[in-house]
């Protein structure tokens, strides 16, 4: 069977037309007639029908186009490996991400895409306010930020934005703290707790704020370690994103009643010409993301 025909059948069958199929695939009309007919010679029955409301296909063409399907993404594959070895030196990914997505799916994703390309060598960098940049000049193949939902970003200006997940944040407690037992806690009900924030403005601070009373700040840190041991020897609460749910499990982590504070996570790519990896990194990254929000939705 003809790769090059099942492919373009693939085409037909997706768009349910051959002349949508013949402007995807810049061949003509005809052409793509042709190749799909000698393809149902070869194969030795009707993989399309012409109906009033258009193509159909037919049992036959079920089942191919499953294959078709498996084809498509094992050449896809295959374009993206040879590019990869055809870059030499040049078939390490660098990616920058936030604190809270290394210690949370990008990990993840990085395992899952070196399932599909066991040889190369990704460099993963931390960073915030600095990633637009590193990624306009080449630095970062690839960067995974945040924004506050209440404050979007403004300097994503020329780079491609692709949204992975909306992250919501929780209370984390002391496992002994008078409110661990409950379900859902109010931000309004901790308003007499000490606090540890990363900073004095902050997304924890504004929220706080929201629900009418100033934190009582004994500590500003980014360290997880350090937030880990302020809340669990109950010197302290703060909130956690949902990506710090399995690093925080042993503290009480609760959902917020009523609105709270969440952000919307997203990989930044350069525009133009992209190194190889990045698509197939994208889609580990947006399928690790999905796994985790389906997961906190449960």
């Amino acid at each position: 069977m003809d790769p090059g025909r099942v492919l373009t059948f693939r085409a037909v069958a997706r768009r349910r037309s051959f002349s949508q199929a013949a402007r995807d695939l810049a061949l003509s009309q005809p052409s793509v007639s042709n190749q799909v007919a000698a393809l149902e010679r070869e194969i030795g029955t009707r993989l399309l029908e012409r109906r009033p409301g258009g193509l159909r296909l037919t049992h036959a063409g079920e089942i191919l186009l499953e294959h078709a399907d498996a084809v498509a993404e094992r050449f896809e594959l295959a374009t993206t490996q040879l590019a990869v070895v055809a870059r030499g030196e040049r078939a390490r990914l660098r990616i920058g991400a936030f604190p809270t997505a290394l210690a949370g799916f990008v990990p993840a994703a990085i395992a899952r895409l070196r399932v599909r390309f066991p040889d190369i060598k990704v460099r993963v960098d931390e960073g915030t306010d600095d990633l637009p940049a590193r990624v306009r000049s080449g630095e970062l193949h690839l960067a995974v930020g945040f924004e506050d939902t209440a404050e979007p970003r403004q300097e994503l200006a020329s780079l491609e934005r692709r949204d992975l997940m909306r992250e919501r944040f929780m209370v984390a407690l002391a496992p002994d703290h008078r409110l661990a037992k409950r379900s859902r806690v109010r931000l309004a009900d901790l308003s007499d707790d000490d606090w540890t924030a990363a900073s004095t403005d902050g997304l924890i601070v504004r929220a706080c704020r929201a629900a009418g009373f100033e934190p009582n700040l004994v500590s500003i840190t980014h360290d997880q370690l350090a937030i880990r041991a302020l809340i669990v020897r109950g010197l302290a609460v703060t909130l956690v994103p949902e990506l710090l749910a399995d690093p925080f499990k042993e503290l009480a982590l609760r959902p917020i009643t009523g609105p709270g504070p969440g952000r919307n996570v997203y990989a930044m790519l350069p525009p133009g010409g992209r190194h190889p990896l990045v698509t197939p990194a994208l889609d580990a990254l947006h399928s690790i993301a999905t796994e985790l929000q389906v997961a906190g939705s449960a």
